[in-house]
């Protein structure tokens, strides 16, 4: 039966059809905010998939064009491979809603979020956040929610609740935050230097609107949600963990954890494994289990020395970062590099300066955003945990892991009248062992500096864990998780920013929630932290931008011209500009409002081209000598070529002072010779003079 709800969300209506359209999947929500209409659809599997460990769940955000009436490029005229806005708006839907999810849920769950109308008031990431949570709630699909999503912008000190695209071009705060009737559940933020009280009142903030919309969506679940499905669950039989007990006693798990080498660890584990399956070899239920039932074994472990006795794997203090080195200049040859090392993770970043016509063009449902100036991108190697596999190019983590770095160093880049490049920086992990993003950041920071990009202000990332018990008082904040804290703890929170606020945020949970104090305790370890690993590492690797790019990397100087000029810059069928890049090993980007960017290594060939450039759009002006080529001869005189589309005439009556009886005689075609302006008639021809320009030089 069809059904429809609606209540009244930032000034703005959000409808929800239930039952209208797609009644085969298990849940289906129609949404429309404003004038944005996306599908949402949550589908389950009867059985689990067999042989795997985790939870299944698949999260699409498909971009249609028709949405904004756009008909895509290329051959085929149809949407292809997802966009890195589309990846991130499925990350950001995914984080949140996994965790509710059973943990013994192993069948295969989609949600798909349609995208089939855009108004630029109502954003359509939104509506797919919540049409996804509204969808799985009213499914039969085991799900502990329903959760709510709301984004905030910041505008002259006053928050925005769920921006438009012409608000969110101008805010200095762009925060998503997801929220269960009681936590935060999780926290996506890019930042203007916000101050943390400023972000933690926003947060809040949000999280009250997503109380109003949980209430909402609460009373259509109450009218048309389906009965919870049963399921088979994965979860470990008790006695199995009782038999591995006895062979591996608790106190021999800790040892073989606690250890700050990775690579010690994993051969421990590896040991007991073999030990186990030995043990076990009997038993094919038990060892289809064996390799979960050793991860809960660990994870139990770390969790109670961590809660209960405060020890960490590998000996640090609670609060305490592990060793840290910073050095620049590493790769030869580059524009700029850096390498920031945080104990077992290691990042090399490399910084490529190239001219605007570089930035990255972006065809998607945004219509204000249509290029991308800076771009960071983000590697991850088997190499870099001791694995082998074929890289098949980024995937979805990596392409959030680049986003989240990216966005960490945004708001201090230079702006384009500032510094007229486009700049893409590239982080190879070497080596990893817990939040390689952070030290992307860091080592991103560094390598722009290094380049001679004159970044406003140094950007440093960290991240916390976390570790919970039975009561929401009971929990420890770890400040630099390594992986195995990470994979076991409850949170990864992690933070950049510069000395005077937040730049980004990304907060990953694995149980239902954070209450005010963990958040806010995190937000505050994570500010003393990046301010050491400032004050005590970066700065004494670089400690400020080089003042000047390096001598590989390109020079772009700028010029503006009157706009009615550019034709002839350009030339017929641009052979005047052809002429100029040809002649000097430039490269010229010229914008529709007059800006010239000459691009070129050789600062020579700049400033020829430039000298080139000009000699075309100023003026002639009577009685200045200009310097030319002479282009043809006449009996009656050189003609000499002052700019691409200008030539004067030398009679030979003033070739010089002393009777010339043949022009060859002075003067040859090909030669460069100073001119003095004398006359430009009505016609625009330009009158020359060889001998006066001679005797004032000599003069």
């Amino acid at each position: 039966m069809y059904k429809k709800f609606e209540m009244e969300l930032a000034g703005r209506t959000l409808r929800v059809d239930v039952g209208r359209v797609a009644a085969q999947a298990n849940g289906a929500a129609f949404m429309h905010y404003g004038d944005t209409v996306v599908l949402s659809t949550a589908t389950a599997s009867e059985k689990p998939r067999e042989g795997i460990d985790f939870f299944p769940l698949s999260v699409e955000y498909e971009e249609k064009l028709y949405s904004v009436g756009k008909i895509p490029g290329g051959f085929n005229k149809r949407e292809g491979k997802a966009s890195e806005n589309a990846i991130l708006t499925s990350r950001v839907i995914d984080r949140p809603m996994r965790p509710l999810f059973p943990k013994d849920y192993r069948n295969d769950v989609t949600l798909n979020n349609l995208v089939m109308s855009v108004d630029p008031e109502c954003s359509p990431e939104l509506t797919a956040m919540l049409g996804s949570a509204i969808a799985t709630a009213i499914s039969d699909i085991p799900f502990d929610g329903p959760c709510a999503t709301t984004q905030v912008g910041l505008i002259d000190g006053e928050f925005v609740f769920n921006p438009n695209e012409a608000q969110n071009a101008v805010s200095d705060l762009k925060l998503t935050v997801a929220s269960t009737a009681e936590k935060v559940i999780m926290i996506e933020a890019g930042a203007n230097e916000v101050p943390e009280d400023k972000m933690i009142e926003a947060i809040y903030a949000a999280h009250e609107i997503n109380q109003q919309v949980i209430e909402f969506i609460n009373k259509i679940v109450a009218e048309c949600g389906k009965p919870k499905h049963s399921y088979t669950s994965c979860a470990v039989p008790e006695e199995l963990f009782a038999a591995i007990k006895e062979i591996v006693p608790p106190e021999a798990m800790e040892e073989a954890v606690f250890t700050d080498e990775k690579q010690k660890r994993e051969e421990n584990i590896r040991q007991i494994t073999e030990k186990l399956e030995e043990a076990f070899a009997d038993k094919e239920e038990w060892l289809a289990v064996l390799g979960e039932a050793i991860y809960q074994y660990q994870k139990k472990t770390v969790r109670k020395m961590i809660l209960k006795d405060h020890k960490r794997p590998d000996g640090r203090a609670i609060s305490q970062i592990r060793p840290l080195a910073a050095e620049v200049d590493i790769i030869p040859r580059v524009h700029g590099s850096a390498m920031f090392t945080r104990g077992q993770t290691q990042i090399c970043n490399v910084t490529t300066l190239a001219p605007l016509s570089e930035a990255q063009k972006i065809d998607g449902l945004n219509l204000l955003e249509t290029n991308k100036r800076y771009m960071h991108q983000y590697n991850f190697p088997s190499y870099s945990v001791g694995e082998t596999k074929p890289s098949r190019g980024p995937g979805r983590r990596e392409i959030g892991h680049g986003a989240l770095a990216e966005r960490a160093l945004v708001p201090v880049l230079p702006s384009v009248e500032e510094f007229p490049y486009a700049i893409r920086t590239v982080s190879e992990t070497f080596e990893s062992n817990g939040s390689t993003s952070m030290a992307s950041t860091c080592a991103s920071c560094m390598s722009l500096m290094a380049a001679g990009v004159p970044i406003k202000k140094m950007v440093a990332g960290i991240s916390c864990g976390l570790v919970t018990g039975d009561t929401d008082d009971d929990y420890i904040v770890l400040t630099d998780i390594q992986g195995l804290e990470d994979f076991f703890g409850d949170m990864d929170f992690k933070v950049t920013g510069t000395k005077e606020g937040i730049t980004a945020i990304q907060m990953d949970i694995k149980i239902h929630g954070l209450t005010r104090p963990i958040v806010e305790e995190a937000i505050r370890r994570t500010r003393e932290a990046r301010l050491y690993i400032m004050d005590e590492v970066m700065s004494k690797a670089i400690d400020k931008p080089r003042d000047h790019v390096g001598a590989l990397a390109p020079k772009i100087c700028q010029l503006k011209v009157d706009p009615e000029k550019i034709g002839e810059i350009i030339g017929q069928r641009g052979k005047t500009i052809n002429s100029i890049i040809e002649e000097t090993g430039v490269k010229i980007d010229i914008d529709d409002d007059g800006t010239v960017a000459v691009c070129g290594v050789d600062q020579a060939g700049i400033d020829k081209a430039l000298k080139i450039i000009h000699s075309i759009v100023d003026p002639i002006e009577v009685g200045k000598i200009y310097e030319g080529k002479v282009v043809r001869i006449m009996n009656f005189g050189a003609f000499v070529e002052l700019s691409p589309n200008k030539d004067g005439l030398i009679h030979i009556s003033k070739l010089s002072k002393d009777r010339v009886a043949k022009v060859e005689d002075v003067v040859n075609i090909g030669d460069t010779v100073k001119v003095k302006v004398l006359e430009i008639d009505r016609m625009g021809k330009i009158s020359l003079s060889l001998k006066d320009a001679v005797e004032e030089t000599a003069e």
